[in-house]
């Protein structure tokens, strides 16, 4: 077990990485990466306000990716590594293509798909299994996340602030 968590978190420690490259661009804080046979095969990062895509997330970024680089839109066998617990849509394309197994870092309170606000994997109708492992990082990826929004908050206080002429 010990062998699989170490390689969890190293992969995990890569999605973090990506999630820095969406933050310095003024995205939400989200990397992914899948790997395939102790490689990675896909990488990606949140890009919706950038790239004016709503489905740009970095699971669907890494996704995309990975089908790519194989050349087969079925990722059986490979691990998705995303700092945050995707959301519905994302869960829908893991089980579309064929991800073994699933593995976040911080929970999505308001919008995640794997135990938060959804679980969305235990539906009976669907017709793949994905292993699931969460919490991984867990620490470092709340606070990537946490850190963003409240400057965020901070700005927009600021620039109330200045609009309304208060010091």
């Amino acid at each position: 077990m010990t062998d699989i968590l170490s390689e969890d978190e190293k992969w995990m420690a890569r999605a973090l990485e990506l999630a820095r490259q969406a933050e310095r661009q003024g995205e939400v804080p989200v990397g992914a990466v899948v790997v395939l046979d102790g490689r990675e095969v896909g990488a990606g990062y949140n890009t919706p306000i950038t790239a004016c895509d709503p489905t740009a997330h970095a699971e669907i970024r890494a996704l995309r990716d990975a089908a790519a680089r194989i050349g087969n839109y079925r990722l059986a066998g490979a691990t998705l590594y995303v700092t945050l617990e995707p959301c519905t849509m994302c869960v829908g394309a893991i089980v579309h293509s064929r991800i073994s197994r699933l593995v976040y870092g911080a929970t999505e309170p308001k919008a995640g798909a794997v135990e938060s606000a959804r679980r969305t994997l235990e539906e009976p109708y669907l017709n793949w299994s994905v292993e699931t492992v969460g919490g991984v990082l867990r620490d470092a990826c709340s606070e990537i996340i946490s850190h963003f929004f409240s400057r965020r908050r901070q700005e927009i206080r600021r620039r109330r602030q200045s609009s309304s002429g208060k010091e």
